[in-house]
């Protein structure tokens, strides 16, 4: 079985937003580097894993060291040979809880959400059908959104679109078959294929709100250069 860090989860517009690295130069690096080399889904979606994630995090962190990005690629290939570049996700301390709402049409697997949602530290509000979502969506302003795109007969599908129009980067699209173009295509950041594991639901919501160790440190790079 494919280890769950090396599945495809983020669109490249999730990774740019979440690094701060522009979309042209990732797909530029891929074409000069073949390093980092998401997968291409069936409809060729650009789908990175978590540990490439990290391997882009330390790339840049090389380049803000003075390295010249051929420099970077090589030190990763040489790390990779030795181990996958792994950071382990943190969870957030000292700051007000994150609002997540749950747009959820089986009862059970949102009550699981919920709960390890909670567990971490997060308020979480559960909508049942797309009319409860868009009104918790309007009530809390929530900072992301899980969507399960079967949600009311398929409307999830309609429910990533308007919240990523509102929220950019902000939605997490869930479903019981693997389309991630699809999700993607709706404006989902990211895919999670159900049912969900908790350790991988919590660490892609971490990176998604910016609050997991890949994360947090570029962006304590950037505050301190």
């Amino acid at each position: 079985m494919e280890n769950q860090a090396e599945q495809g989860v983020y669109s490249i517009g999730a990774v740019a937003h979440m690094l701060d690295i522009p979309a042209s130069t990732l797909r530029g690096w891929e074409d000069r580097y073949g390093i980092v080399t998401p997968i291409r889904s069936k409809g060729s979606q650009r789908l990175y894993s978590r540990n490439q994630v990290e391997q882009l995090r330390f790339i840049k962190a090389q380049i803000e060291s003075g390295n010249s990005a051929a420099d970077a690629h090589r030190m990763l290939g040489q790390r990779m040979a030795g181990g996958t570049v792994r950071i382990e996700p943190v969870s957030p301390q000292g700051e007000r809880p994150f609002v997540i709402l749950v747009a959820e049409r089986d009862e059970y697997a949102a009550d699981l959400e919920e709960y390890f949602l909670r567990t971490e530290g997060y308020e979480v509000c559960v909508a049942e059908d797309s009319t409860q979502a868009r009104l918790l969506f309007q009530e809390r302003s929530p900072a992301l959104v899980i969507v399960d795109l079967l949600l009311s007969a398929g409307e999830g599908f309609e429910l990533c679109a308007e919240f990523a129009a509102k929220a950019p980067g902000a939605v997490l699209a869930v479903a019981s078959f693997d389309v991630p173009d699809e999700a993607v295509s709706a404006g989902a950041a990211a895919f999670l294929v159900k049912p969900i594991a908790p350790l991988k639901l919590v660490s892609t919501v971490r990176d998604l709100l910016g609050t997991s160790a890949l994360v947090r440190q570029s962006r304590h790079m950037e505050a301190t250069k």
